[in-house]
């Protein structure tokens, strides 16, 4: 999974700019941080939509699928239908837990045996050229792109751009990280808790002191 930057409008100062809109005052650094973190304490979340990231994802069907799930941004990913597809595809490594033990909400993952991740790192790359192996006989053979891609599998790598205020970013990064801080449980899925790991990163770089403000206030979005 990789994540970038893109673009980003606003900062903590703009923050603080929108939750004093109303007596028309300014803050010292010090204060607007005292401020920030009493929005994020007391769930007052309109004035952290003053800052806004655009970023690109590069990540497996899958896990953009479960991405476009937040229906709080601006998404638009590339498409099978106007280009050809390339021939990057997904398989854990020896570090992905395999084996799923416990109940729906309060599940847990545990590491696969030697032979669990040998077939299915042999299953993915068997599934993979398989696909591949016969979306390129498709196109060879004149069938429009929008149905020869039919037969690509879920592990195919896309990208997208998507574009959120910094609230509905919070929102995402409690829920697709299950981070030590958090106070609410979480259970994201592995691939999707690596790319909320990088944009939260990125959030710090335009708004350090919005994301300690979360941090101490336990990870819940305003």
């Amino acid at each position: 999974m990789t994540v970038e930057l893109i673009d980003s409008m606003g900062d903590d100062h703009s923050i603080a700019r929108a939750a004093r809109v109303s007596s028309g005052t300014t803050g010292t650094p010090e204060r607007n941080r005292g401020l920030i973190n009493m929005l994020m304490r007391d769930r007052h979340g309109s004035p952290f939509e003053a800052v806004v990231l655009q970023l690109r994802v590069e990540c497996p069907i899958f896990v953009a699928r479960e991405f476009l799930r937040h229906r709080m941004a601006s998404y638009n990913e590339v498409s099978g239908r106007y280009q050809e597809m390339q021939p990057v595809f997904y398989a854990p490594d020896e570090h992905r837990p395999l084996r799923q033990t416990g109940k729906p909400g309060a599940y847990h993952f545990e590491a696969g045996t030697p032979e669990q991740h040998s077939l299915t790192s042999t299953a993915h790359k068997s599934a993979a050229g398989w696909s591949w192996e016969h979306y390129r006989w498709l196109l060879k053979e004149g069938v429009a792109r929008e149905v020869a891609r039919n037969v690509l599998p879920l592990n195919l790598y896309t990208s997208f751009y998507v574009t959120l205020n910094l609230r509905s970013l919070l929102n995402f990064l409690s829920l697709r990280w299950a981070h030590p801080d958090s106070t609410v449980p979480t259970f994201p899925l592995a691939e999707i808790e690596d790319v909320a790991m990088q944009i939260d990163q990125f959030a710090r770089t335009v708004a350090p002191d919005a994301m300690a403000a979360f941090d101490k206030n336990g990870r819940i979005a305003p």
